[in-house]
């Protein structure tokens, strides 16, 4: 028997439509050096229609790729929507890659147009004579006609973003597109090889959105306002922006002013109910608080993601902020946001915040297992430690023209985590397999230490690594950062760990940084430390600083 119902393609440009259709008077609020700037949803739709047509006078006619070096702002948000809906692929590119990989990024999509920021026209402009199929390349912002002046020429012609919405028609037949083919190219971080190729379909962003909007998502409702703090170059955003348009709820998005007072003004100027962003950004924003006061108490949720987000984190900021914080998890792959941790019962039941410690149970769609090393699949007890695999209507079944058959396992994604699924379908991951500690043929998590470290007063930031013993193999080493003008010796860390773990499992060497260096996705870049223990940088309890000139790619980071 055959159902009764309509059918309908699930694509960008149906979010579009219905948000404009729907929610014309939504807000899209984007933070300038004077305040907030405001948009519609009918002014985005209808300046995505201008885009859609100006980029189809400037030849695109198909899937051709183009590519975004945007901050998160309201123009980037007309890509989001205007790219996908008149069937071209929106290529969303990590503006803190290092140089080489932006090369590869941009010539393996065989991006044709580039959409880029002012402010970061420096950094993408010397590499633009290596990129070979960009044909345009368009400039966002008040500045653009003075950065495009200090392009010299080359084999593109170069634009200025609103002069080609002025131009361009108002009205634009939107294509009927297939809601299998892709909609957005994003590029995995590429800690070990080149970035590899993510293809998000119609279909796969519409599903995702639906299921951030539910309420063991991201329970995201039409009276809410997002603030995305993750970037929209990366994984989407998490898929809020996409999920905000599709209920109608107002965005907020902070375009390069990311640091902590510059954050806490947009929350209290927006008024933010939801945000999401890696763990880091909600510390400062603790410290900030804590130190020069400010108001948070519009966010009734916050999210963290990218790594794992420490109990003492999420307990600071209910006591300092007063706002309600849980952990997310998920990866390019994953759309990205596949767990969310939201616990099952109150604050005041035994598990309560254990459950909060893990990364949290599947969305809608998603579903998970732990194998061995034979592949067989292990118990859901929540004690079986094996690697997490995953599939669902939102989860990459390949590589974008890369072949990576070791990522995939009979229809199912490896995520490279290691952990656990309990009874009630929490995962816990434990590592990374990569950065599992083996010490006396012992597993030890470097999450779990990290996790401790952090919850000690004087303790900012921590990372943990495994470094060569001649005895045990491996032994865990504490890199750490502390909070400004506090101190903590390593026999009192040790201390603090020896209460929640065998004192085997307690790392016994330390070193102290004034900030642990990330990876472009904001991540520990635990190979670069690896790297620098074997190039003799640390030792046993020293003190080796890390400036900010050394992390990586500095300068894409500032205001």
């Amino acid at each position: 028997m055959k159902s009764t119902m309509q059918d309908a393609q699930l694509t960008v440009g149906r979010i579009l439509t219905h948000a404009v259709a729907v929610h014309p008077t939504s807000e899209v609020l984007t933070a300038t050096e004077n305040g907030l700037r405001s948009a519609t949803f009918a002014e985005v739709g209808e300046r995505a229609t201008r885009l859609a047509a100006a980029l189809r006078g400037l030849g695109i006619d198909g899937d051709q790729r183009i590519g975004t070096f945007l901050w998160n702002t309201q123009e980037h948000l007309e890509a989001y929507v205007g790219v996908p809906a008149m069937g071209a692929v929106l290529h969303t590119i990590n503006i803190r890659i290092s140089n080489e990989q932006l090369v590869y990024v941009v010539n393996h999509a065989e991006d044709k147009i580039v959409l880029v920021q002012d402010t970061l026209l420096d950094i993408l402009g010397p590499v633009l004579d290596q990129m070979k199929t960009v044909e345009h390349v368009v400039v966002v912002g008040p500045d653009a006609a003075v950065a495009i002046a200090g392009l010299a020429p080359r084999h593109f012609q170069a634009h200025e973003y609103e002069g080609l919405l002025s131009a361009a028609a108002s009205t634009f037949e939107w294509p009927e597109v297939n809601e299998r083919d892709a909609a957005v190219l994003c590029y995995t971080s590429g800690t070990t090889g080149d970035p590899k190729g993510v293809a998000y379909s119609h279909r796969s962003v519409y599903l995702h959105a639906m299921a951030c909007s539910m309420a063991d998502g991201f329970d995201i409702g039409g009276n809410d306002r997002v603030l995305p703090v993750v970037p929209m170059f990366h994984a989407n955003a998490w898929g809020m922006p996409y999920t905000a348009m599709m209920v109608g709820a107002a965005l907020v998005l902070p375009d390069r002013f990311m640091q902590s007072d510059q954050l806490v003004r947009l929350v209290e100027r927006s008024h933010a109910t939801i945000a999401g962003g890696v763990p880091t950004i909600w510390s400062d924003m603790v410290a900030r608080v804590r130190t020069h006061g400010g108001d948070l108490s519009s966010l009734r949720v916050v999210f963290g993601g990218g790594s794992a987000v420490a109990v003492g984190l999420q307990r600071a900021m209910r006591d300092v902020c007063g706002v309600y914080m849980l952990q997310a998890w998920g990866m390019t792959e994953t759309s990205p946001t596949a767990l969310v941790s939201w616990p099952p019962y109150p604050e005041d039941h035994p598990a309560h915040w254990a459950l909060r410690a893990k990364q949290g149970r599947l969305m809608n769609l998603v579903e998970a297992r732990i194998v061995d090393d034979a592949g067989v699949e292990l118990s859901r007890d929540g004690r079986a430690i094996g690697e997490i695999e995953v599939r669902g209507p939102y989860v990459t079944g390949s590589y974008y023209r890369v072949e990576a058959p070791d990522r995939f396992d009979d229809g199912w994604l490896r995520t490279g985590d290691l952990g656990t699924i309990d009874e009630i379908g929490f995962v816990s991951i434990s590592d990374r397999a990569k950065d599992m500690i083996k010490s006396g043929g012992e597993w030890i998590s470097s999450v779990d230490l990290e996790s401790a470290i952090v919850g000690h007063p004087a303790v900012r930031e921590a990372a943990v690594i495994a470094i060569p013993d001649p005895r045990w193999e491996e032994r865990p080493m504490g890199v750490v950062a502390l909070v400004d003008g506090a101190t903590a010796s390593p026999d009192e860390l040790r201390g603090h760990l020896a209460t929640q773990f065998a004192k085997w499992q307690v790392p016994d060497a330390w070193t102290f940084v004034d900030q642990v260096p990330r990876t472009s996705v904001g991540k520990y870049d635990k190979k670069r430390l690896r790297q620098m223990h074997a190039d003799g940088a640390f030792g046993p309890d020293s003190d080796v600083v890390i400036s900010a000139e050394e992390s990586p790619a500095p300068d894409r980071d500032r205001a």
